[in-house]
């Protein structure tokens, strides 16, 4: 007997609009993620930030993603918005990323590590990785892929794959990967925080087309 591994998770980043988060609820993604790191070009400030989160139906998580940003704000950010999960994208230590009482997924800069598994040592409270392209120290959102042969299949949590998806190689990704989810920002947009409706339905549509991969379970 088969049975079928859930379906690839969805993530959209980097939404700085109400009617985006809306539209990207209603098309079923699970995660959307807000950029407050000021360098970046997605920064979204606390009070639209709580605009959106209250915009979000239950059961739509929220991530919020900081790069190397300081204590206090990363606390301001957690009391005013009340995320669901952090995303540190920087060269957070494991005790940083730990220390403000949240769930927290930890980026690899997939362009600048070449030992994944042992980068993944280094978290051991995390509660996945996220696998992007771009190296230590620099943004994501630059719509650039890496080597997808190079991401590990098994790092003994979720894996979400990151970094130039879209609606025409998200399939392909997932199919060679098998990620937990996938997460995508520059591939759903118009211009830099602003999504377009109908890159954002063809990126779910791409990645609803490819079947879980069987489980062969143990015989008995």
């Amino acid at each position: 007997m088969q049975i079928m591994n859930s379906p690839t998770r969805i993530k959209f980043c980097g939404i700085t609009r109400t009617e985006d988060a809306r539209f990207a609820a209603g098309l079923g993604v699970d995660a959307i993620g807000l950029v407050f790191t000021r360098r970046s070009r997605r920064f979204v400030g606390i009070t639209q930030a709580r605009t959106i989160r209250r915009a979000l139906p239950l059961f739509v998580s929220t991530v919020a993603l900081f790069m190397d940003d300081e204590p206090g704000w990363i606390e301001e950010v957690i009391a005013e918005v009340q995320p669901d999960l952090l995303q540190f994208h920087g060269g957070e230590a494991a005790g940083f990323a730990a220390s403000f009482a949240r769930p927290y997924i930890k980026a690899v800069p997939m362009a600048s590590v070449t030992d994944v598994a042992t980068y993944a040592s280094q978290h051991p409270n995390a509660a996945g990785f996220l696998l992007d392209s771009h190296t230590g120290g620099a943004t994501g959102g630059t719509g650039e892929a890496f080597d997808w042969t190079r991401a590990p299949r098994q790092l003994g949590r979720p894996v979400v794959l990151a970094g130039g998806l879209d609606a025409q190689n998200v399939a392909q990704a997932i199919a060679l990967v098998r990620p937990y989810a996938v997460d995508v920002s520059s591939g759903i947009e118009t211009a830099p925080g602003i999504k377009s409706v109908a890159k954002m339905r063809a990126f779910v549509d791409a990645v609803r087309s490819v079947a879980p991969e069987p489980t062969h379970p143990a015989a008995r």
